[in-house]
């Protein structure tokens, strides 16, 4: 801790926003009044004293005085540089201020107690460190300045009082940092304040240092950039002149490809006001570049290209027929469609109040059915460029109708885009998994196809980027979709619809032999007439291998049944040519999956137990039968009630409940044990647990489950059926008819019992569908319970008369 010594008598000279520390040497204005009174003092009593005349240099912050000032002495009155009267005075030591006294001269006179900062010797080793830091950081920071020759000094100063106020030499102090110095009286401790000042100093020099570099480097690159390319321009106009072009800037050569482009009248108005604001706008403008981007993708546009149809019919027809098996629906569409647009072209009637003839079609279906190659045969049948949009996963609008051109990275939505690639203004436009586009806080990108597919309005279709109109009304769109309740109603009222319901076995035969295998032998590197395989084992690939509405699980097998071929071939297993028998399927690819209930023996079935029924649903994968399952508890455990699993919606357990009612109420008609039903718990169950189901189409099945239940007879293991029951047995009429038809074929069901009222939809199931299914059409549950229930005696199926 310093101590303090004798009083001194001293005058007073105040500094205005300045400080001034031990050992440093100052100027002073002899001009101000303050300074010239107290250096008058000072000499005045200096001439009864020995010694150079004292002042105490006191900061004045704001009108305040410090508490501790300097002894100064005042080594020299003479001229400053500039002429005027000055002193030169340095400081001695601190000096704690006490109370006022009084003195010759008109300065302001103080007693002051000298403070001692003396240190111990040796040095403490953390003041020994602190003096290597600070010599170290003084270094630093004047080298940095190129002041070599006070480096020296400062590494000379040993003393650490006089360490730490040579800080008040630095001029990026600010007064109340010199004024902490000056107060803390403690050397060690104004030495530390002194490091963390310069340190703190240096830190903030380098970050400086560092933003200023990063500048630097920015402005020398694009001096740089703009020094190159006015470099290119003139190196490019000397080329232009040797070559004898005319010389001209890049907007001239917007204008001219603007002119020359053949474009529709208001999309050249709007373009050539770009040019002018491009003119007008300067190079280092980001408007310029919006611009030249907007004007390429507006002349990279096909404005007024068209492809000219095909109205060779029956070509057509023949096209479609050899790229497509089956499809009936969507080629006859075609078909009309090419037939009306000749007719149109024939009689001058291209253009109708601005529209043109396009179509919308939507073609809704299960996977694998061909939905989306169809687009490209609808295509080359129709003698039009094709562009394939996926849509699936799309959340954002702008993908649909574009970006505002304002925004960076802005482009044009996936129409325009489309349009642009295929380089006509009438393409075949497929909007591949329709069904499949979300919204989120992006927008729905449904609600913006609603102007898309609308032919009454896309012929103004106006895209955020473009900002002009854009004709799509001769375009022929085909949306894609596997689920027709996903896609918005406002949206599927734009479309025409085309249902795409599955292959039967015979056509699926057809698209293997004709489609599937060639492409299969290419990927698989063997020849035509190195395997072969035949129609038997085809035909066994489709039912039992797979189950399903479309051929992708069927071109797979018949992939891996080549791929097997040809590896033990490669092997010295197996010599080519080789021909694939039904009977070579299980040793080349193993078992099947899926064995009709009709070949498989009658313990095995699985309505080899009363209380199983066989129903027909709809899945997004197609038709698909549905087994169902009822039971009864103990009456001792006293569960009574309907119990529900597997899954199921409101609907489906509504229908339940029918179900059971019309079975309580009817029973004893019925010639059931109906007293079970009321103090029993009944169970009925769907499997597969793990996939949801709903509708009403399980009404009859799930009563002819509960009445082969009751009664203990079985139902017949052909017996498939589908349909809605009401509470006084009426069977209602349900949707899906033909994809559950096909789904019973394939399942090896041959009896199929459907609603009377739906007798008119099997006019679209195929002919040789029908030829081997025996449908019947019912009114009442009881002629349900008639057909599908065996007689009690055994369990084989009754010679049942046939209702009409």
């Amino acid at each position: 801790m310093a101590a303090e010594s004798t009083p001194l008598a001293l005058p007073v000279l105040p500094l205005d926003d300045e400080v001034v520390l031990p050992g440093m040497v100052v100027p002073l204005d002899l001009s101000d009044s303050e300074v010239r009174a107290a250096v008058e003092a000072a000499q005045a009593a200096a001439r009864d004293e020995p010694g150079k005349p004292k002042v105490l240099l006191v900061p004045r912050v704001d009108g305040t005085y410090a508490g501790i000032g300097v002894l100064g002495t005042v080594e020299q009155v003479g001229r400053l540089a500039d002429g005027d009267p000055g002193a030169l005075i340095r400081g001695r030591g601190r000096v704690r201020i006490g109370a006022g006294t009084t003195g010759p001269g008109a300065a302001l006179w103080v007693e002051g107690t000298r403070i001692d900062e003396s240190v111990p010797d040796p040095l403490p080793g953390h003041a020994a460190e602190l003096v290597k830091e600070y010599k170290a950081l003084a270094t630093a920071w004047l080298r940095k300045r190129g002041a070599w020759q006070v480096v020296d000094r400062v590494q000379a100063i040993d003393d650490v009082s006089a360490l730490a106020d040579n800080s008040g030499y630095s001029p990026f102090l600010t007064t109340e940092q010199k004024v902490a110095l000056l107060e803390t009286t403690d050397p060690v401790a104004r030495l530390k304040l002194a490091t963390q000042q310069l340190r703190d100093h240096l830190a903030e020099q380098d970050v400086a240092e560092t933003i200023a570099k990063d500048v630097q480097e920015g402005v020398d690159k694009q001096q740089r950039e703009f020094l190159l390319r006015r470099q290119l321009e003139a190196v490019r106009k000397e080329l232009r002149e040797l070559n004898g072009e005319q010389d001209g800037d890049e907007s001239d050569d917007y204008r001219a490809r603007v002119e020359a482009a053949d474009l529709p009248g208001k999309v050249r108005e709007a373009a050539l006001k770009e040019v002018d604001k491009l003119e007008r706008s300067s190079d280092q403008s980001p408007e310029g570049s919006w611009i030249r981007t907007w004007l390429d993708t507006v002349l990279e546009m096909p404005w007024n290209e068209r492809t000219e149809d095909s109205y060779d019919i029956q070509g057509a027809q023949a096209v479609l027929d050899a790229e497509h098996a089956g499809l009936q629906d969507v080629k006859e569409r075609i078909t009309e469609y090419l037939a009306v647009r000749k007719r149109r072209s024939d009689r001058g009637l291209g253009v109708v109040g601005g529209r043109r003839g396009g179509a919308v079609l939507a073609l809704v279906g299960p996977p694998g059915v061909g939905k989306t190659s169809l687009g490209e045969s609808v295509a080359h049948a129709m003698g039009r460029k094709f562009v394939r949009v996926a849509l699936g996963g799309v959340r954002d609008e702008a993908e649909i109708r574009g970006h505002r051109r304002t925004y960076v990275g802005a482009l044009p939505g996936r129409i325009v885009r489309a349009i642009k690639e295929a380089g006509s203004m009438n393409p075949v436009v497929l909007l591949d998994e329709i069904d499949k586009v979300g919204s989120d806080f992006r927008g729905d990108p449904a609600a913006a196809l609603l102007e898309v597919l609308d032919p009454a309005q896309n012929h103004t279709f106006r895209d955020h980027y473009l900002e002009v109109e854009l004709d799509l009304s001769d375009v022929v769109f085909l949306a894609t979709a596997n689920v027709l309740e996903a896609i918005p109603e406002a949206l599927l009222d734009r479309m025409e619809l085309v249902r795409l319901d599955g292959y039967t076995e015979d056509e699926k035969i057809v698209i293997a032999r004709d489609h599937l295998l060639p492409r299969q032998l290419e990927r698989a590197g063997l020849q035509p007439d190195e395997v072969t395989i035949e129609e038997g084992a085809l035909r066994k690939l489709a039912g039992e291998y797979t189950r399903e509405a479309g051929v992708r699980n069927l071109e797979r097998s018949v992939a891996r049944l080549l791929r097997k071929v040809a590896a033990q071939h490669e092997l010295g297993e197996r010599e080519l040519p080789f021909t694939v028998a039904e009977d070579d399927l299980r040793g080349l690819i193993g078992r099947p999956h899926h064995v009709p209930e009709s070949a498989q023996e009658p313990a095995e079935r699985r309505t080899a137990v009363p209380g199983v029924a066989t129903g027909l649903a709809v899945t997004g994968a197609g038709g698909d039968v549905l087994y169902v399952e009822a039971s009864l508890a103990d009456p001792e455990t006293g569960a009574a009630g309907l119990t529900l699993t597997g899954q199921l919606g409101d609907v489906m357990k509504e229908s339940a409940q029918i179900a059971l009612s019309f079975l309580r109420s009817h029973g004893a008609e019925l010639e059931l044990p109906v007293g079970d039903l009321k103090d029993r718990g009944v169970h009925i169950h769907f499997p597969a647990g793990a996939v949801p189901k709903d509708g009403p189409s399980a009404g009859i099945t799930m009563t002819t489950a509960l009445a082969s239940l009751l009664s203990g007879r079985l139902v017949r293991t052909d017996v498939a059926m589908t349909g809605e029951v009401s509470l006084t047995g009426r069977v209602l009429p349900i949707g899906g008819v033909k994809q559950k038809l096909l789904a019973a074929h394939r399942a090896g069901v041959t009896t199929v019992i459907i609603p009377k009222r739906n007798e008119p939809d099997l006019d679209d199931v195929p002919a040789e569908v029908l030829e081997k299914l025996d449908v019947h059409a019912v009114t009442d549950v009881r002629q349900v319970l008639e057909l599908a229930l065996s007689p009690a005696t055994n369990g084989a199926a009754p010679e049942v008369p046939v209702a009409a």
